[in-house]
């Protein structure tokens, strides 16, 4: 059953149980931090936080045994191999965290400079060009 439909980011906040909040606050926290000073705006997209500039440029996800930070798969496919040895599952444009892990500021803090400079030279698509070939459109 998917998850009811939120009205903000406060709201989709305040939904959280005690397990997920400090977590998803804390990527929140990052999030708005490196965006300070862009063009950058937190809004709601798909029901979950995203960081936006008309298109997205991260998103933050929350699922039952993890949350996770979302990037365009071209963006992350070059850095999946450091979050899987820095312990974190890793998988096509997420970092996820479990809730039994700590967020690991510096690492997502890196992430997402390098996604806004990544978007500031021009890399707006979320998706890579035939990501999808051979599926159904």
């Amino acid at each position: 059953m998917p998850a009811p439909k939120v009205a903000s980011v406060e709201e989709f906040l305040a939904r959280l149980g005690d397990v997920e909040r400090p977590h998803v606050e804390k990527l929140r926290e990052l999030s708005l931090d490196a965006a300070a000073g862009t063009d950058i705006v937190e809004e709601l997209k798909y029901n979950f936080p995203a960081y936006t500039n008309r298109v997205m440029v991260w998103t933050l996800q929350v699922f039952k045994n993890h949350c996770s930070i979302r990037f365009p798969v071209s963006f992350f496919a070059d850095r999946r191999a450091e979050a899987q040895a820095a312990g974190y599952d890793a998988i096509e444009g997420a970092l996820k965290i479990r809730w039994d892990q700590d967020v690991p500021e510096a690492m997502i803090g890196e992430l997402i400079a390098a996604r806004i400079d990544d978007f500031d030279s021009g890399n707006t698509a979320w998706s890579s060009p035939g990501q999808y070939a051979g599926k159904k459109k």
